[in-house]
């Protein structure tokens, strides 16, 4: 602790140089934890899959629909425990860009095959009563400020407006949250049976079907099954995980999130670059100094160690206050919710962060403390003077 006035001195001598320095690795790292967040955001449908859930969806494109009379033939394939049905509903609210994740759904079986997602008894009540009722996610609850009992109205421009009404008006009943840690909760869960009424095309048919097989070691051998029960029909099928369902939806958008991954990737790296190569100057061109330090009596593992504090100093200040931010920004709101609802710092980032800004530190502070380690105190003191 003696020698830190020495190192504060020290980063003192160019304010600016450190203050620049500093900042660039805050950006660096500002932008590293955006980066983990969009990694984590693309692949937070694999995450959160169930290894024994499977999505049987058509088998030419996931826009194409299937008749809802396959359920009951799905429940009577050896192997399937139970089966849900969902279909996308592309839901607006007021505005174009209010778009979000809204989808009719089998009520009697939903809660079976997601039962991480969570309701009070009295709200599921409330919803199996109610015909046009809807549950939310909380994040989207906050979102819009809505609450149990609101009446929201919706356009769809996939199936128009229902039967004699300008709006799909869904009265909310209850107000779900999940189990999952970053599990999504942006989104709204109606009833099918009322939206197979109302809607004006595409009667009695579902966008996909969820299935829970029995034994999640036999999910593959079930998953052939069911696409061999509907071969050659006029609606064949395509079974998979719900893991790699999630996947190929998240291609649908996958060139954007390779693209911002690749370029935030590029300035991140070469931002430390910079850094790095500043504190390296920054270091050696006190080698004057070290020889007077060594006159005065400090030995040369001792400067090596002086060094190395400092480099990591600024390091670890400009590391740790980007990822802070980066964090602290994510978690009080998330500013792309429409387009990403789960964008979030995961904590195994902050870890590696951490590391990786003592590495900068200690790698970019290592050969400047080695050349103060070996230089004797006599070719110090003449590059001084």
């Amino acid at each position: 602790m003696k020698y830190l006035g020495l190192i504060w001195s020290n980063l003192k001598r160019h304010k600016l140089r450190t203050a620049l320095t500093i900042s660039s690795i805050f950006v660096a790292f500002l932008l590293f934890g955006f980066l983990f967040a969009f990694k984590e955001a693309f692949n937070s449908g694999v995450r959160m899959a169930d290894a024994d859930r499977l999505i049987v969806r058509h088998r030419v494109s996931l826009i194409q629909t299937l008749p809802v009379s396959y359920g009951p033939r799905i429940i009577s394939i050896p192997g399937v425990a139970s089966v849900t049905h969902m279909t996308w509903f592309g839901g607006i609210y007021q505005d174009p860009k209010n778009m979000f994740a809204s989808f009719p759904v089998e009520q009697g079986s939903f809660f079976d095959l997601y039962p991480e997602l969570t309701l009070p008894a009295a709200e599921r009540a409330h919803w199996s009563k109610t015909r046009s009722g809807a549950i939310i996610g909380r994040s989207l609850a906050e979102k819009f400020s809505w609450k149990t009992g609101d009446i929201i109205p919706l356009t769809s421009p996939i199936y128009g407006e229902p039967s004699n009404q300008a709006a799909w008006d869904l009265e909310i009943c209850g107000i779900f949250d999940t189990t999952k840690k970053g599990g999504d909760t942006s989104a709204l869960y109606f009833r099918y049976d009322y939206f197979d009424e109302a809607r004006p095309r595409g009667k009695g048919e579902v966008g996909w079907f969820t299935v829970r097989v029995a034994n999640a070691s036999e999910a593959d051998a079930v998953a052939a099954k069911i696409d061999e029960t509907f071969a050659n029909s006029p609606y064949e099928t395509k079974a998979e995980p719900e893991g790699a369902f999630a996947a190929g939806f998240a291609q649908q958008i996958g060139d954007i999130g390779k693209i911002l991954i690749a370029v935030l990737s590029a300035v991140f790296f070469t931002i430390l670059l910079v850094a790095g190569n500043t504190m390296n100057q920054s270091v050696s061109e006190r080698t004057g100094e070290i020889g007077v330090l060594k006159a005065m009596g400090f030995t040369g593992p001792l400067v090596l160690v002086l060094v190395l504090v400092e480099s990591c100093l600024i390091a670890l200040t400009g590391g740790l206050g980007g990822l802070g931010s980066a964090w602290g920004m994510l978690t009080l709101k998330n500013p792309i919710a429409s387009v990403l609802p789960v964008f979030y710092v995961p904590e195994s980032a902050l870890l590696l962060g951490s590391v990786l800004a003592l590495a900068l530190g200690l790698i970019s502070g290592a050969l400047p403390a080695w050349h103060a380690l070996r230089i004797r105190t006599a070719d110090a003191l003449r590059r001084n003077g």
